[in-house]
């Protein structure tokens, strides 16, 4: 077994799919993945599908359109709405009369809304054609949150059992294909490492390798503490000790509190590891761990750091010849 490089990892699958419940960090994974995938000369496209993740706000740049925006060098992004992408779908086959008539008319609401999963197969329909289009390397899709995100890739085959003939049919069938072709699509689901976010993931990976058939990548575990490192546990002379080598002066209450904050820390580090531990005797998928950010606002530098910490995890991970 050897390592595998970025660029090896990208390629492998045109379209990452990322998923994850709401508050695991799953558009701040897009964006790493995206930067990261940038850093290593591939030119990418993120795709989100539900709006205002606030994902273009982590490269300082304004809310994205339907249109195709730069975000940074070699990065593009867009947004994909089902409405959109009917209109499109329909100018596409020469119906541009027809589209401009449901866009003025408020139809459109009730033709994607006419068959269940409709407009989950309008966005994955597009992204489809996007990937067969001569375009970016690499397509990250910012996939719906975990509970919406299996019913969104089990859209295409509901609408395989639902219709038999027609357009509708064609474009579930491509989807399908393309969902389950490994050399073309993979999901990447984002957890923490904390007990429900773990159970949850575990549910989803099997709804979704199970009944949608996509090829599932390794697991993104985000946010986790680092170990500090001290070698042991800290005590009150420990700190006073490392106080005099450093040459700083601490006072009692101040140890006592660094003392209190060591001790949560390497409670949080002790929890955290049992959860990821825990998570892969559950999901046999290798894992890339992410750090634990102390901001409450992403911007290009945090973003950075962690493309940097997923980079050498997606190095870590081994390849069997």
């Amino acid at each position: 077994m050897s390592s595998m490089e970025l660029a090896e990892f990208c390629s492998t699958s045109r379209v990452v799919i990322v998923a994850g419940k709401g508050g695991v960090g799953k558009t701040t994974v897009t964006a790493t993945l995206a930067a990261a995938a940038s850093r290593a000369g591939l030119s990418v496209l993120i795709v989100e599908v539900e709006g205002k993740s606030g994902l273009a706000s982590m490269f300082d740049r304004p809310p994205l359109t339907y249109e195709e925006e730069p975000l940074d060098e070699r990065i593009v992004a867009r947004t994909l709405t089902p409405d959109a992408a009917l209109l499109d779908y329909l100018e596409d086959h020469g119906m541009r009369r027809i589209s401009k008539r449901l866009a003025s008319s408020g139809a459109l609401d009730v033709v994607a809304t006419a068959v269940p999963g409709m407009k989950d197969i309008l966005v994955l329909g597009k992204v489809k054609q996007l990937e067969q289009a001569s375009g970016p390397d690499l397509i990250v899709l910012d996939a719906p949150a975990a509970g919406h995100a299996v019913s969104f890739l089990l859209s295409p085959r509901g609408l395989l059992d639902a219709v038999t003939v027609g357009p509708v049919r064609k474009q579930a069938v491509d989807v399908v294909e393309m969902l389950s072709d490994p050399r073309r699509c993979q999901v990447v689901l984002v957890t923490i490492p904390e007990e429900t976010p773990v159970n949850e993931l575990v549910d989803t990976a099997f709804a979704i390798e199970d009944r949608v058939g996509v090829t599932l990548g390794p697991v993104v575990v985000n946010a986790c503490y680092p170990d500090l490192g001290l070698g042991g546990p800290a005590t009150l002379s420990s700190i006073h000790h490392d106080a005099e080598v450093l040459d700083v002066f601490v006072s009692d209450r101040e140890a006592a509190d660094l003392l209190a904050a060591a001790r949560f820390r390497a409670e949080r580090f002790a929890l955290q590891q049992e959860q990821a531990d825990r998570l892969a005797g559950l999901l046999p998928l290798p894992q890339i761990r992410l750090p634990f950010l102390f901001t409450a606002d992403i911007g290009r530098a945090e973003v950075d750091l962690l493309a940097g910490a997923l980079t050498r995890g997606i190095r870590e991970l081994p390849v069997v010849r």
